[in-house]
C-alpha cells in the first residue's frame, strides 16, 4: 500500500492510493501515527481499503499534500552512512552508525516551500531514504529487524551547516529548524518497495544534478540500522529513521555552493515518489 496525508499544514487527515487514485480515508478512522502502527493498523487499513475504497471520496488534485505520517515521538537520522559521501568528505569510513535526533517539529510536506531559519547562511540538502518503525524495537536483531518495519518513505535532511558546524558541533540544532525533514509523498509498506536495498536516489538544484546515487552505496544497511539503534533506544511505532544521504551535498563541493533564496531543489527515490520545495 501507499498511504499518504493531505490538507493544510496541522490539519492534515489520511489518504491511501488506489490505483492511480488518491482515496480520502477519514472514513477509516484515525491518523497514520503511533496508534495506527501499534494496533495492527495496516491489516486494517488493507481490509477497508477492499470493502470501501472504490467509493471512498476521492481527494482532489493539487489538493496539499503533508508529511506522510503524523507527527512520531522522534526521527533518528544517521550520519555518514554512504561510501560516496564518505570519500567526498575525506572521512573514515565509520566503524559504527553515527546517531544524531532531528526534532519532530520539522517535519513538512513534499512540495512545502522552506522558508530559510533567521542566522541562516549554509543550507544545506540531502535526499534520504527513511524507515518508519511499525512495531516497538528494542534490543532486536539484525534477523528480526523487518518485522519491526512498517514501510519507506522519501526523506530530505535539510541542514544548516554553520548551526552544525560553526556554533559549537552539534548535529542536532543545525538540522531540526521548521520545514527541514519533509517527508513524502508517500509511505509504501514493504511488499511494494522491494528494492530498497539497491534503489536510485538523486537530487537536483535548479535543474542541474548534485546527487546521484543508489541506496546499494550504504555502509550499513537497514535491518543493521534498526537493530543497532535500537540497542540504544527504543523504537515505537510511527518512529522515523533516516537512512544517511549520498554524495553530492553542497558542502562537499570545491568550492561548497549552498542553497539560496528562489533556488528550486527537486528530488526522489525510484519506488518512493518525488518531492520538491522553493527556497526563501
Amino acid at each position: 500500500m501507499r498511504l499518504f496525508r493531505f490538507g493544510p499544514s496541522g490539519g492534515e487527515r489520511p489518504g491511501v492510493m488506489l490505483g492511480s487514485d488518491r482515496v480520502d480515508a477519514s472514513a477509516f478512522g484515525g491518523d497514520w501515527d503511533e496508534a495506527f502502527f501499534s494496533g495492527d493498523g495496516l491489516a486494517r487499513l488493507a481490509a477497508w481499503v477492499g470493502a470501501e475504497g472504490p467509493r471512498a471520496p476521492r481527494v482532489p488534485a493539487g489538493v496539499r499534500l503533508g508529511p506522510a505520517v503524523a507527527r512520531p515521538s522522534k526521527l533518528v537520522c544517521i550520519g555518514l552512512n554512504y561510501r560516496d559521501h564518505a570519500r567526498e568528505t575525506g572521512a573514515a569510513v565509520p566503524l559504527e552508525p553515527i546517531i544524531f535526533l532531528k526534532a519532530s517539529s520539522a517535519l513538512a510536506g513534499p512540495d512545502d516551500y522552506l522558508a530559510r531559519p533567521v542566522g541562516s547562511d549554509k543550507l544545506d540538502y540531502e535526499v534520504e531514504l527513511a524507515v518508519v518503525i511499525g512495531r516497538r524495537a528494542k534490543n532486536v536483531t539484525r534477523q528480526a529487524a523487518f518485522e519491526h518495519v512498517a514501510g519507506f518513505a522519501l526523506h530530505n535532511d535539510y541542514s544548516e551547516r554553520t548551526f552544525q558546524k560553526d556554533r559549537g558541533g552539534q548535529w542536532t540544532k543545525g538540522k531540526s529548524a521548521d520545514g527541514f525533514a519533509p517527508l513524502g509523498p508517500w509511505l509504501v509498506t514493504p511488499d511494494e518497495f522491494a528494492q530498497f536495498g539497491a534503489a536510485r536516489i538523486w537530487l537536483n538544484v535548479n535543474g542541474q544534478p548534485r546527487q546521484h546515487s543508489s541506496t546499494a552505496e550504504m555502509i550499513f544497511d537497514v535491518p543493521t540500522l534498526v537493530s543497532y539503534v535500537s540497542q540504544f533506544m527504543t523504537l515505537l511505532p510511527g518512529d522515523v529513521l533516516s537512512t544517511g544521504t549520498p554524495a553530492g551535498v553542497a558542502m562537499g563541493g570545491k568550492p561548497p555552493v549552498y542553497l539560496r533564496d528562489g533556488d528550486l531543489v527537486e528530488y526522489g527515490i525510484d519506488g518512493l515518489g518525488q518531492a520538491r520545495h522553493r527556497i526563501g
